[in-house]
């Protein structure tokens, strides 16, 4: 049989290779203008994946129906949901209770950049900095109470969606043998990342909030919480939750620079400590990505789904991975995903 041509093959390369980019672009548009038909039924499809292990371990050890397992599954799901919304919904109550404090904050913060800053050197005056900046604990306040209002109402006018879809998709994945195949193989390996990432944020979430309530830093139980929400997504989550309780340590009058500080490095060496400590001895390399794949799946998702499409982008590029590596013309993306750069030749 005569053999292709060096040029041929090239040019057959060429080919797949637009192609494949073509399709990327096609397929990253629909999923961005379709995002409030696909986000649904995404979310629903890990959240079921991710509430299968606790509906199979009360059919195993507790002999329940399936039915009965899904219920009491979905249930406690709702029960912590409702929960989040407390804490986060009471946070915000307290900071509008405390914006005269902060406001207090904010004028000795004013009052010390003053004193040390060369302002007269620029040409500016006290008075043109403080009249633009009093303001700011009441707009962060004001603005704070309708973001939050306006996320809560979005998320429960896709509630209602998200919860129906992962009745469904909850009573096929419970119970039942593992499959064969590509979509066996992917669903394995998501199940056991999300049960592990799980565990690894509620210990991460629980720390961090213990560590700030000790310290004495006002919505210690938001920051754990939003500690464990953030670890979900790589190096950025641990960076910001680390971060966010900046503007209330530096507004609060009755913390210390030593409480401050200790806020910020304890939060942060707990994040460092699970995340490349712990995580990697509980999780190893589950989903077999390289850490860069990860970071650039971060700001692709990042861009096409905002929040969500961070939250979601390791396993779904997990999946994407497993999916390259069964095709001959995607196989070396998938090599590239897995970091082995020396196989991913086309």
């Amino acid at each position: 049989m005569k053999q292709d041509s060096p040029s041929v093959v090239a040019d057959l390369q060429i080919q797949t290779t637009c192609q494949l980019l073509i399709a990327a672009v096609v397929v990253g548009g629909a999923l961005y203008w379709l995002q409030s038909v696909v986000i649904p039924f995404v979310l629903a499809a890990f959240l079921a994946l991710g509430l299968a292990p606790i509906t199979d371990l009360m059919m195993r050890w507790m002999r329940l129906p399936k039915a009965l397992a899904v219920f009491i599954t979905l249930v406690l799901a709702a029960g912590l949901c409702v929960l989040g919304f407390t804490i986060v919904s009471s946070a915000v109550t307290q900071l509008a209770a405390s914006a005269g404090e902060y406001q207090k904050g904010m004028n000795q913060l004013l009052d010390w950049a003053t004193k040390v800053l060369p302002l007269e050197r620029f040409g500016i005056t006290e008075a043109e900095i403080r009249k633009p900046l009093a303001k700011i604990p009441l707009e962060t306040v004001s603005g704070m109470l309708v973001g939050t209002t306006t996320a809560i109402l979005d998320l429960l006018s896709q509630a209602l969606l998200v919860s129906v879809f992962s009745i469904f998709l909850l009573i096929g994945f419970s119970g039942r043998q593992a499959r064969a195949g590509v979509w066996g193989q992917a669903e394995q390996q998501v199940k056991s990342f999300l049960v592990a990432k799980v565990i690894v944020s509620a210990i991460t979430g629980l720390l961090v909030g213990a560590c700030l309530n000790l310290l004495g830093v006002e919505l210690a139980l938001v920051f754990g919480l939003f500690a464990f929400l953030l670890n979900f997504i790589p190096t950025v989550g641990s960076v910001i939750s680390t971060l966010l309780p900046l503007p209330i340590l530096l507004l609060n009058p009755e913390i210390g620079l030593g409480t401050g500080l200790a806020a910020i490095l304890i939060p942060g060496t707990i994040h460092f400590g699970i995340g490349n400590v712990v995580e990697p001895l509980v999780m190893g390399d589950s989903l077999e990505l390289h850490p860069v794949a990860i970071l650039v799946a971060l700001m692709v998702w990042g861009v096409l789904w905002g929040v969500v499409g961070m939250l979601l982008a390791t396993p779904i590029t997990a999946v994407m991975r497993i999916l390259f590596g069964r095709m001959t013309q995607t196989r070396p993306l998938a090599q590239l995903l897995s970091g082995n750069f020396a196989d991913a030749k086309p």
